[in-house]
């Protein structure tokens, strides 16, 4: 009982970090996910707001989000947020106009 219990583990122990990334993998990842984002963004001196929401392998999207100040001079340097989507299979990223993640909407 106890060898087959052992073989059992020492079967199943190169699964336990099969889908596991290193730490300096994950960082260098949010570092490409933040200079494709900041190059895709609108706004001047973006900067990410907190660390990247990553989506299942299934979806294949990182989603950051950014703030800076619009450039636009109507827009008299204004603070700016916006979404981006990074693409884990084409490495490119997209942004969309997100001020309105500060608003509270009721159902």
């Amino acid at each position: 009982m106890y060898k087959s219990a052992a073989l059992g583990l020492i079967l199943l122990a190169p699964l336990g970090n099969a889908g596991a990334s290193s730490e300096a993998a994950w960082a260098e990842h949010d570092q490409q996910v933040l200079q494709a984002c900041a190059a895709a963004s609108q706004l001047k001196d973006t900067q990410a707001v907190g660390r990247p929401a990553e989506f299942d392998d299934s979806v294949g999207y990182s989603a950051l989000l950014l703030q800076g100040r619009y450039p636009q001079a109507h827009m008299k340097n204004r603070t700016g947020r916006e979404l981006c989507l990074f693409d884990k299979k084409t490495r490119s990223a997209h942004v969309s106009e997100w001020d309105s993640i500060i608003s509270v909407r009721k159902p």
